[in-house]
């Protein structure tokens, strides 16, 4: 009894961790189908336990390849964070049987690749570089999340985490296209400006000869408006000669 305890250990899961204990020997061989927590766990002789981080992890991949419709060459580095899903700890050792170091440089990178591979393959270049970016990208996640996903590996995020990089000669033609856009949506926002002024300047110039067009006839229609405007523009001062019999100067009709 005592050369039978002494032949056997002890396996702590950590903390952070959900373990998979795997008996390598003997006719009950294979994964235990249920996931370990966090603890302490008897492992006879032929019997290993494995862990895989529960918690959010982030990784980088450097230059992913992928091409447009029509086979022009691209490249971006592509962002991930993911842990195991823990109830799916036994399935997910199952699949790849090695650690998840080991799985995000393989199974996961070869999935990232092919899912966006697959989506950029029906776009053209411009628009993967412009308007469906973020769509692609997001497509691609969702492909390797219900890839991955069943295996008990949780993809959270997948983002770009560089610009898409493109042949020189073509995001020169892309910069020069861009270029002349800004140009020419400035030129149109000048002519706006410049039709608008002119349109005031018009509608103010009408409004003008309007007012002397209803003045003229007023004063056509009305002496009495003739007179007015003589007084308005009277400096108030009487002539210093007069003939004898001649009235005074608005003096009657200023009185009125």
């Amino acid at each position: 009894m005592l050369l039978s305890i002494s032949s056997c250990s002890f396996e702590r899961v950590t903390s952070g961790h959900v373990g998979v204990k795997v008996q390598n020997v003997g006719s009950g061989s294979g994964v235990d189908p249920q996931p370990l927590s966090v603890g302490w766990y008897f492992t006879p002789p032929g019997t290993s336990i494995y862990e895989y981080k529960v918690y959010a992890q982030p990784y980088t991949y450097q230059k992913v390849p992928f091409q447009d419709k029509n086979g022009l060459s691209i490249d971006a580095d592509i962002a991930i964070s993911y842990q195991a899903n823990p109830a799916l700890a036994p399935k997910l050792f199952q699949q790849y049987r090695v650690e998840m170091d080991s799985i995000i440089l393989g199974a996961v990178y070869n999935e990232v690749k092919d899912a966006i591979s697959k989506e950029s393959g029906v776009l053209t270049v411009d628009q993967i570089y412009g308007a469906e970016k973020g769509a692609l990208l997001d497509r691609a996640a969702t492909r390797v999340r219900n890839k991955l996903g069943k295996y008990g590996i949780q993809i959270e995020s997948m983002t770009w985490a560089s610009r898409i990089r493109l042949p020189i000669t073509i995001q020169n033609q892309i910069n020069a296209r861009v270029a002349n856009e800004q140009e020419a949506l400035a030129a149109e926002a000048n002519v706006k400006t410049a039709t608008a002024r002119a349109k005031a300047g018009v509608e103010a110039a009408k409004g003008k000869a309007e007012a002397l067009k209803i003045e003229q006839e007023a004063i056509q229609n009305s002496p009495q408006i003739v007179e007015l405007r003589a007084v308005e523009k009277w400096n108030g001062v009487l002539p210093t000669t007069m003939v004898p019999g001649s009235s005074v100067p608005f003096i009657g009709k200023v009185a009125k």
